[in-house]
């Protein structure tokens, strides 16, 4: 049984950074993406970013020039370096694999909480 396991997350002041990883434990192989939701009180889970195994990427508009995704595939590890973070992005933020061939699955991590105090 693959599980993702998130680490960084933590108490910041408004412009300051954070980075979050991901990393798997045990055999992953076929991951199409790798990416970054989260969820604060009373809203929808949000994508923040994505990457592909080929690595391209994609940001939600508030998180665009802000955060930038990255991975390491030999590692199937994924981190997410989060810049100028602003009390709104509060949330817990949870790592999401896609993976597989013929039959696509999703793996999501336990999250990590981020609080941004203003």
């Amino acid at each position: 049984q693959v599980q993702l396991v998130e680490s960084g997350g933590g108490l910041v002041q408004a412009g300051g950074s954070l980075r979050l990883s991901c990393a798997a434990s045990g055999r992953i192989s076929s991951i199409n993406t790798m990416g970054w939701y989260r969820q604060a009180p009373g809203k929808q889970r949000e994508l923040v970013a994505i990457i592909t195994s080929g690595g391209s990427t994609n940001y939600a508009d508030s998180a665009r020039g802000r955060f930038t995704i990255s991975s390491d595939n030999a590692k199937n590890t994924v981190y997410l370096q989060m810049n100028s973070l602003k009390p709104e992005d509060t949330a817990v933020y949870y790592c999401n694999y896609n993976v597989g061939r013929l039959l696509l699955y999703d793996i999501w991590g336990q999250g990590t909480q981020v609080t941004v105090s203003s």
